[in-house]
């Protein structure tokens, strides 16, 4: 194949140009869904902030805007289990425990969420607002 090169050398040019291509393609695509990612993200973030207005639950435009980035993602329609902002059907048995058992959930993690439910910017006071946030008591 070394004898086909020295022999071709636009074989090898060719060979080298489809591959720079390929890379190129492959780079566009990674661009592309990223933007179709973000995109996403900023549906998402409008739904968020246009259902905690209807709720009437108070939490700060920093504090939504980390519970956007961190919780929305499992909590708007309850993926793994996640208990669903707003419904009192699954959030039921978990208020009972109190606010306090609440909090050391998110810190320490449970079932699926990750200790500090992904948010590592949060305070202890952010994961209080999200909570009352998400169970309604804003």
């Amino acid at each position: 194949m070394t004898q086909e090169f020295i022999l071709h050398p636009t074989v090898f040019l060719g060979i080298k140009y489809q591959q720079s291509m390929k890379k190129k393609i492959n780079l566009l695509k990674v661009v592309v869904l990223n933007l179709l990612l973000i995109n996403c993200a900023a549906d998402r973030e409008l739904q968020v902030v246009t259902d905690s207005e209807k709720g009437g639950n108070v939490i700060s435009e920093e504090v939504l805007g980390k519970w956007n980035r961190s919780c929305a993602l499992c909590h708007i329609n309850g993926a793994a289990g996640a208990p669903i902002i707003g419904d009192t059907n699954s959030w039921s048995e978990r208020i009972l425990k109190g606010e306090d058992a609440l909090v050391r959930s998110v810190l320490e993690g449970l079932n699926s969420m990750p200790p500090l439910g992904y948010c590592m910017a949060c305070e202890l006071e952010d994961f209080k607002s999200m909570v009352n946030f998400m169970v309604g008591s804003g």
